[in-house]
């Protein structure tokens, strides 16, 4: 979830929690207030009925509500005396609402001409269901044009305030060590994205520094290797033509040969993996992975036909992936490779080639390999002494850098290798 979009559901969260306990806050203090002046008025009408008494004793006979607003009923002096007058909420039928209807009624006593009498005198409540209904929308459309306002003023001022961070967070996403070289420049007066900014251009300058230095201690290395290598195999291929050498000593001159020559192909693939590493390939193009496929079984054509591998191939679909051809290639000829130096006399590899993902299974030996070490570095199969043990931590550092996925699994069908590209087309 984008970080705006986050703050907007937090406030909303609030805004509904605020709202509704300011709601029922409002309501009851609301509902006091409407009672209170409800009986502000009960009081003053019922001043303004003794008064009239005083010089129009007729409506001592009001016994019924009627058309008015009170009736009056005598009572012993002995009850008047123990009345409290209390205000109560009741039911009255309405004729106009053909309805029973809540009002507000005021019980009272009063003495005239030595009599005593009881007063009832109502006044009309505001239906509290419909308070209530009116008092909810209104609550409601308030929420609505909150969250609406904040919604606007999140996605034009906040998105304009905040700028300069996805400023900042594309020019990281898109920056490579090997190209890039100007700092970062971010117009911007906001202290915090000043910062970031500094500090972004001071983490790019130390991992600028640190690329450049191993970059620099790989090439040396890898060359001051190469040349001593390849020195002691020629020396070794001349000494090796000698006439004077016994059996014995050029079978060991051939061994020392093998290892010079092992340790050359182990040079370059340690190479090769601190470039994929260090994100040294760039060179993405769309790559067809059906035909590199066949292109690398025509290569290591005769090494299947001497050891009487079948090969069957299955294009469910064609496989185009967007990357670095020569990483492409790495991957596919290593688990090919693998998959024929691997495999029995009489063996058998089937391909299966899907729209993004590639899947390789050959016969061998009979039992799994550890998923959770097969792809570390040097992680072999002992009784293969030619093997570096470094292709299967190769194809996973192409993967990882392709944000791909490549995964082990035995099952009847042999040892598997599955790889699963994302980026494909």
């Amino acid at each position: 979830m984008k970080l705006l979009n986050q703050s907007l559901l937090y406030l909303t969260l609030v805004f509904l929690v605020i709202i509704g306990i300011w709601s029922i806050i409002f309501y009851v203090n609301l509902k006091d207030e409407i009672r209170d002046s409800i009986d502000d008025g009960l009081d003053n009408n019922r001043l303004l009925i003794l008064q009239k008494i005083k010089t129009d004793s007729t409506l001592l006979a009001q016994n019924k509500f009627g058309g008015n607003n009170f009736e009056i009923h005598p009572i012993s002096k002995q009850k008047a005396h123990t009345f409290k007058e209390v205000y109560k909420d009741t039911l009255m039928y309405r004729l106009n609402e053909d309805d029973l209807e809540p009002v507000r009624i005021l019980h009272s006593t009063f003495e005239h001409q030595n009599n005593y009498y009881e007063i009832k005198i109502i006044s009309s409540l505001i239906e509290e269901d419909d308070l209530i209904e009116d008092s909810f929308w209104s609550i409601v459309w308030l929420f609505v044009i909150l969250i609406a306002s904040i919604i606007i003023v999140n996605n034009v001022v906040l998105r304009k305030i905040w700028n300069p961070f996805y400023v900042i967070l594309e020019r990281l996403k898109t920056y490579r060590l090997d190209k890039d070289d100007a700092p970062f420049e971010i117009e911007t007066k906001t202290k915090e994205f000043i910062q970031l900014q500094e500090a972004s251009n001071s983490l790019i300058k130390h991992s600028k520094e640190a690329y450049n230095s191993q970059k620099q201690f790989t090439e040396n290395a890898s060359h001051e290797l190469q040349t001593p290598i390849a020195i002691i195999t020629n020396k070794l291929e001349l000494l090796l033509e000698s006439q004077h050498l016994n059996k014995n000593d050029a079978k060991t001159i051939a061994e020392v040969i093998n290892i010079a020559d092992r340790l050359k192909k182990l040079n370059n693939t340690l190479l090769l993996l601190t470039k994929i590493e260090n994100k040294q390939f760039f060179d993405e193009q769309t790559v067809c992975i059906n035909e590199n496929v066949k292109e690398i079984i025509l290569n290591f054509q005769e090494i299947i036909d001497f050891k009487n591998i079948n090969i069957v191939i299955e294009e469910i679909d064609n496989l185009y992936v967007k990357m670095d051809i020569s990483l492409a290639e790495i991957i596919l000829s290593n688990l090919i490779k693998n998959a024929i130096f691997h495999n029995i006399k009489a063996g058998k590899i089937s391909i299966v080639i899907k729209k993004h993902e590639f899947t390789i299974c050959n016969t061998g030996v009979m039992t799994a390999i550890d998923s959770k070490t097969i792809f570390n570095r040097f992680a072999k199969d002992q009784s293969k002494s030619l093997s570096t043990g470094l292709g299967l931590a190769v194809c996973k550092s192409v993967c990882k850098l392709y944000d791909s996925r490549i995964s082990y699994s035995f099952s009847e069908k042999g040892h598997c290798f599955a790889v699963y590209f994302k980026n494909t087309i």
